[in-house]
């Protein structure tokens, strides 16, 4: 079985071949630019591959609702050009099963199906870098409602030694993304992220809002598993703070073992790395496939 995937992301686009086993067959990636100038190379990348289905993990927002006009579309993304493009309606020219979700989505189904969330049925995925994104997977699928997710704009309280900080969301001063990414610490310390690793009180200070973002995911979704991925997560100090705060956070109200007593293996890394958004599109075409 050949499996096409595709990551559309803000930066650049990932295509690949994959098979049913989790191996990376073909990469193709080129930079994000305009839907014009990049959507066609990505379907002439596909167009000789005999690929049996395609899987498309994008940036958001987007339209998951089957039963929409504009199912399959970007939405109303502020990335420029990018608003309300019909992202599978134009792979359709392929005239295969396409899968389509969130970007976090589709990395949540890659660790569920070949890394750290493998054989569990209910897992939350979280990438915090430029960006932050939770991919929601319980009790075997993938969460959707009223749209997908956007636990990057949970509202979270303020540190006293913050209070003054303004984020960058546009939307939000107080919320996880506006506190938390990977451009609000730059802005608050005036340099990127990477280059403040030998300070304690930086990360403390994240971790105080990841611990509080984790708590209240443990209490909306009770996942078995958390896994942390994006940029600002490569900091492996990082773990052991926001496990502290996580706990101190849930305050001891949810008593399970796994919680109390295994922590660092409740909330985790990624095991794929850069392969999780890659391998879950693939694998989200495949169970087009199966439908």
């Amino acid at each position: 079985m050949r499996l096409g995937g595709i990551e559309l992301g803000g930066t650049k686009m990932v295509c690949a071949i994959s098979n049913e086993n989790g191996e990376v067959l073909d990469r193709y990636t080129i930079p994000t630019t305009t839907p014009e100038e990049t959507l066609p190379k990505l379907l002439d990348y596909f167009k000789d591959k005999n690929i049996d289905s395609l899987g498309i993990g994008s940036f958001g927002p987007v339209d998951l609702n089957k039963n929409s006009d504009t199912y399959g579309y970007i939405t109303t993304t502020p990335k420029p050009g990018w608003a309300n493009t019909d992202v599978v309606g134009y792979f359709k020219q392929l005239n295969v099963p396409i899968g389509f979700d969130t970007d976090v989505n589709v990395a949540c189904l890659g660790e569920v199906t070949y890394g750290a969330g493998k054989d569990i049925d209910s897992v939350i995925y979280g990438t915090i870098g430029t960006g932050i994104g939770f991919g929601v997977y319980l009790d075997g699928r993938l969460v959707h409602g009223l749209m997908h997710t956007e636990t990057g704009h949970m509202l979270l309280s303020k540190h006293e030694k913050d209070k003054d900080f303004v984020g960058p969301c546009p939307f939000h001063d107080n919320c996880f993304e506006s506190l938390a990414s990977g451009p609000s610490i730059e802005k608050r310390y005036g340099t990127k992220a990477e280059n403040l690793y030998d300070r304690d009180d930086v990360w403390q200070l994240e971790a105080y809002y990841i611990g509080q973002a984790l708590c209240n995911c443990v209490m909306c979704y009770s996942p078995k598993k958390i896994i942390l991925g994006g940029g600002v997560m490569h900091n492996e100090k990082l773990f052991e703070f926001v496990r502290k705060e996580t706990l101190k956070d849930i305050n001891g109200y949810i008593k399970k073992d796994e919680i109390l007593n295994h922590i660092d293996e409740y909330i985790v890394s990624p095991k794929l790395g850069d392969n999780a958004g890659i391998l879950g599109a693939c694998e989200l075409g495949r169970l087009e496939l199966a439908k």
